[in-house]
C-alpha cells in the first residue's frame, strides 16, 4: 500500500509534515509506503537532517504550492505541479491508495470531485468530524462544512455516507443514525429537517433513532449525526472553542483533552472514487501522524469501494 502526503501543505510546512511522516513510517506496518509530494531536494535533505533515511520514503517532485488564498478551483489548473495537484493525478491513477493533506481545503474538495471523481448516484461528497461522547467512544458528525446549504435527499445520503464509515473504519457493525434537531418529535424543526426525518425514517438503509437536540450531541445517544454543513460546522467549532478556553485557563479534563484535534488528524471526503483525507491547516507533527494513520485505516477498510458498491 502507498499513502501520499502533501508536504508543503499547511500552516507549518514543510517541517510538520515531515516530521509527521517519520513518526507514522515507525508505526505503520512495513508494507506501507508513504509517498512524499513535494520539493523533492529539499524532503531529501530535510530527511537527512533529522536522521531519517530517505530510502525508506518515495519522493515525488512537485515543487509548486497552493496556498490557502489561492482560488480552489482555479488554483488545481493554474499549478498543475503543485503537491496537491500531483497527489491527485497519482491518486486518481491508482498509483497510490490514498492521499492526505493539510493543506486547502477548498482544493482539496475540487480536487477529489474533479480529479478523483464523484462516486455515480452521490448528490454532493462531504466531510466528517469525531466527536467523542461521555461513554469513551465517538460519533460521527456529517456534514462539517462542505455543504452549508442541503435538500432533504442530500442529508438522506450523508446518513449512508455516515452509516458506511462508521461500520467499515470504526467497526461499529449497525450504527444508530440521528438527525441533529431542536426537538426530539418528528413534528420538530425546519421544512429541511422535517422532510429528512420522514425520508430517514422510511429507510431500510440505515438504523435511523429519530431527532436529537443539540444537548445530546456529546451523550453518544448515537454513533452517526447528521446534519447540513452550517450546522455542522457552527458545533464542530463551538467544540474547538471550548477545548482551548478550557486550556487557556488551564483547565486538565480526561475528557475533554479528547477535543484535541492532534487526537484525529484528519478526515476523509465521502463520496468520491478515491480515499482522499483532509487534516487541519494548524497540524503539528503528531497531528500530521495520526492523520497518515487514519488515511491507512480507511485505505485499508476499503471504504471508498464499500461507498461505490453501497450506491451502485
Amino acid at each position: 500500500m502507498k499513502i501520499g502526503i502533501d508536504i508543503l501543505g499547511g500552516d507549518f510546512a514543510p517541517d510538520a509534515n515531515i516530521s509527521g511522516a517519520i513518526l507514522a513510517q515507525k508505526e505503520l506496518p512495513r508494507d506501507v509506503k508513504l509517498v512524499l509530494l513535494g520539493d523533492h531536494d529539499a524532503i531529501v535533505d530535510d530527511l537527512k537532517s533529522r536522521g531519517a533515511n530517505p530510502d525508506d520514503f518515495e519522493i515525488v517532485h512537485a515543487p509548486d504550492v497552493i496556498t490557502m488564498h489561492d482560488h480552489p478551483t482555479r488554483a488545481i489548473p493554474q499549478k498543475p505541479n503543485s503537491s496537491i495537484s500531483v497527489g491527485f493525478d497519482l491518486l486518481a491513477k491508482k498509483e497510490i491508495d490514498a492521499f492526505a493533506s493539510t493543506g486547502n481545503t477548498g482544493a482539496m474538495l475540487v480536487g477529489a470531485i474533479y480529479k478523483v471523481n464523484t462516486i455515480p448516484g452521490i448528490i454532493r461528497p462531504c466531510i466528517t468530524s469525531v466527536i467523542p461522547s461521555f461513554d469513551g467512544g465517538n460519533s460521527v458528525l456529517l456534514d462539517v462544512g462542505s455543504n452549508a446549504d442541503c435538500k432533504p435527499d442530500v442529508l438522506y445520503q450523508f446518513a449512508v455516507l455516515g452509516s458506511l464509515y462508521a461500520k467499515n473504519v470504526y467497526g461499529i457493525e449497525n450504527p444508530k443514525v440521528a438527525l441533529l434537531n431542536i426537538g426530539e418529535e418528528e413534528t420538530k424543526g425546519n421544512l429541511l429537517t422535517i422532510a429528512v426525518h420522514k425520508l430517514l425514517a422510511e429507510s431500510e438503509e440505515v438504523n435511523f433513532i429519530g431527532n436529537i437536540e443539540g444537548r445530546d450531541i456529546f451523550r453518544g445517544k448515537a454513533d452517526v449525526i447528521v446534519c447540513d454543513g452550517f450546522t455542522g460546522n457552527i458545533v464542530l467549532k463551538q467544540a474547538e472553542g471550548l477545548y482551548y478556553m478550557m486550556k487557556k485557563r488551564g483547565i486538565q479534563d480526561e475528557y475533554f483533552d479528547r477535543f484535541n484535534y492532534e487526537n484525529y488528524g484528519g478526515t476523509p471526503i465521502l463520496g468520491v472514487k478515491g480515499n482522499v483525507i483532509i487534516g487541519h491547516g494548524i497540524s503539528n507533527d503528531i497531528a500530521v501522524k495520526n492523520m497518515l494513520l487514519h488515511a491507512y485505516e480507511v485505505a485499508k477498510s476499503g471504504l471508498a469501494i464499500r461507498v461505490n458498491e453501497a450506491f451502485n
